[in-house]
């Protein structure tokens, strides 16, 4: 009964040592998360699950170091499930943010024209207002939803919806001192 355990012993140890690592595993793992790392939504929206395919990468290469190759392999695994879960997200993370920006481009350019109309409507309605100041106030808007729509054109969404909230902002205070003036010249009367 001792031989049989010492035999089996030392196949087990032949086995073990004649063991190889994982390379194809690993040479996938490392260039699926090379993929990643390259994509731009993947980095730009996805950090924490890239980063749970580097660590997985790093584990990895500390079994293989160790010999321990099936648990190497194993994290090879992990790495490939991240890295494309991470330009999964990304993609997914992007696609929201353009539908937002291009909605909210497309609301500002109806709250764009309504300004403009209570503007005009404004002056010839002979509202005592800074309409100098009002008509800059609106160029400037005007200059911002370009630069937003370009953004968005470049797939820079996060700066055209800043830029959009901006416009909206400005526009809200046009709307806002037109109204005031118009109050004002009515409380006159």
């Amino acid at each position: 009964m001792h031989k049989k355990l010492l035999l089996l012993t030392a196949v087990f140890f032949v086995i073990t040592a004649c063991a190889k690592p994982p390379t194809d595993e690993m040479t996938n793992a490392a260039n699926t998360l090379n993929r990643a790392e390259n994509d731009a939504n993947a980095v730009a929206y996805a950090g924490d699950t890239l980063n749970r395919a580097r660590d997985a990468l790093q584990k990895m290469q500390e079994e293989a170091a160790s010999k321990r190759y099936d648990s190497a392999k194993v994290y090879a695994g992990d790495v490939v499930t991240y890295a494309e879960r991470a330009i999964s997200e990304g993609a997914a993370a992007a696609a929201q943010l353009k539908d937002q920006a291009a909605n909210l481009i497309g609301s500002v350019q109806a709250l764009l024209s309504q300004a403009e109309a209570a503007l005009n409507s404004a002056q010839i309605n002979n509202v005592q207002a800074d309409f100098s100041d009002l008509a800059k106030a609106l160029d400037s808007a005007k200059q911002t939803f370009d630069n937003a729509k370009n953004s968005l054109t470049a797939n820079n969404f996060q700066d055209a919806i800043d830029k959009s909230q901006s416009i909206r902002s400005v526009l809200g205070d046009i709307s806002s001192r037109i109204n005031d003036a118009a109050r004002a010249m009515s409380k006159k009367s």
